[in-house]
C-alpha cells in the first residue's frame, strides 16, 4: 500500500445519492460534507473535488447544492428521468468512472466517498495504474467487494458525531 505523504495529489469522487440515501436509512440525519472532505483531503494536497448529485425537483436542492460548492465541491448535476411506466432512473456510475480515469494521471490517491460495488472494478484498475485508492462509506451497507478492492477504508458509522449533522 503506497504511503500517505503531505504532497500526495487527491481526488475526491463522492457519490452524494448512495450516501444520502444510507445517511437516512440507518440514522434519519444529513451528512457533514465538511468532515468528510476534511477526513478525505488529510493534509494533502486537494486537485478535485466533485459531488455526483441528482435533481430531483425538491425546495431545499438548490441549497444543498450551493452548500456543497461553498464547502469546496464541483458540482455535477444530473437530472432524474422519468420512463413511460413511470419508472425513474438516476445514476452517476459511469460519469463517476470516466473522471476517476480521467484524473488517474494527474493524482497519487483517489478517495472514493460510496459503498457502491459497482466500483469495485474502478478501484483495481486505479491501483494498477499505481494510484493509491480509499473509500468512505458506512461500513454496513458498503460492498465487501468494493472495501477489498480499496487500499484503505473509512467506516463513516465509526464516527457519527463527526460524519452526522
Amino acid at each position: 500500500m503506497p504511503p500517505i505523504h503531505a504532497n500526495q495529489r487527491v481526488a475526491v469522487l463522492a457519490d452524494s445519492q448512495n450516501l444520502y440515501h444510507t445517511a437516512h436509512t440507518l440514522y434519519s440525519q444529513n451528512l457533514d460534507y465538511t468532515a468528510i472532505l476534511d477526513e478525505a483531503v488529510a493534509d494533502r494536497e486537494l486537485v478535485r473535488a466533485i459531488a455526483y448529485v441528482i435533481r430531483a425537483e425538491s425546495p431545499s436542492e438548490e441549497d444543498f447544492f450551493e452548500a456543497l460548492r461553498d464547502i469546496g465541491f464541483e458540482t455535477k448535476i444530473k437530472d432524474i428521468k422519468t420512463f413511460a411506466d413511470g419508472s425513474q432512473k438516476a445514476n452517476w456510475d459511469l460519469g463517476m468512472t470516466l473522471d476517476a480515469v480521467t484524473l488517474a494521471s494527474k493524482i497519487d490517491a483517489f478517495v472514493l466517498c460510496s459503498g457502491d460495488g459497482d466500483f469495485a472494478r474502478l478501484c483495481t484498475h486505479l491501483r494498477h495504474e499505481g494510484v493509491r485508492t480509499e473509500v468512505m462509506g458506512f461500513g454496513s451497507s458498503t460492498a465487501e467487494e468494493l472495501v477489498e478492492a480499496a487500499d484503505s477504508f473509512v467506516d463513516l458509522s465509526e464516527d457519527e458525531e463527526r460524519f452526522l449533522l
